[in-house]
């Protein structure tokens, strides 16, 4: 059994969507200065580095991040490798040989490759497109992750996506890091931080390959 870490590292250098909070991460109290322990002060978004989308991020009275069922968190997972230049359309899918039946799918695009090793935010992401959204929503996708910060294209006027996916309460996962990952079936486990009410989360999230 392999266990694979796909999380982003939090630090004050890390990329953020821009119009997200910046993220900070000081000192409360250190060893090196006299303190019996060392402790910090964390500042950040709650769509941090790896994280969750719950419904509620974009419809008020749906599921917040505490409320996610858990069975959708954690099960079997398909990764796909899907090497479009582009958004992710319904013909990228069917090219996919995603496997029947799949509950949660996560696309390795050439976002990990590049774009995290970028030392700046990147606008010009791979992305899921509408169309996609909702061929994925016919297959009776619950999860849905992608390898940078949101599965929208940057600037959506309307956020289509998020609402397609969010409204059939499809859980969101953004901001992986699939460099090394290759394609296939594995275990997905994905714990968001326990935010009482809360529209988002980020996530320790781990594949683990039998």
């Amino acid at each position: 059994m392999r266990v694979i870490d796909i999380s982003v590292a939090i630090s004050s250098s890390m990329h953020i969507y821009p119009g997200d909070p910046a993220v900070e991460v000081q000192p409360a109290s250190a060893i090196s200065k006299g303190d019996s322990n060392n402790s910090s002060r964390l500042v950040m978004g709650s769509h941090t580095g790896t994280h969750v989308d719950s419904p509620r991020h974009f419809i008020q009275d749906m599921l917040s991040v505490d409320k996610l069922p858990l069975d959708v968190l954690v099960g079997k997972a398909y990764v796909a490798e899907i090497l479009t230049t582009t958004q992710i359309g319904v013909k990228d899918l069917e090219k996919a040989a995603i496997p029947p039946g799949t509950k949660r799918i996560i696309f390795k695009t050439v976002n990990s490759k590049l774009i995290w090793k970028a030392k700046d935010f990147q606008p010009d992401y791979i992305s899921l497109s509408v169309d996609g959204a909702k061929w994925l929503l016919q297959m009776g996708v619950r999860l849905i992750g992608i390898d940078y910060l949101s599965i929208e294209q940057f600037k959506s006027p309307q956020h289509e996506v998020h609402h397609v996916l969010l409204e059939a309460n499809v859980v969101i996962l953004e901001g992986l890091n699939l460099t090394g990952v290759s394609p296939g079936e594995y275990t997905l486990c994905c714990l968001p931080l326990k935010i009482s009410g809360g529209d988002g989360a980020p996530a320790r999230t781990v594949l683990i390959e039998e």
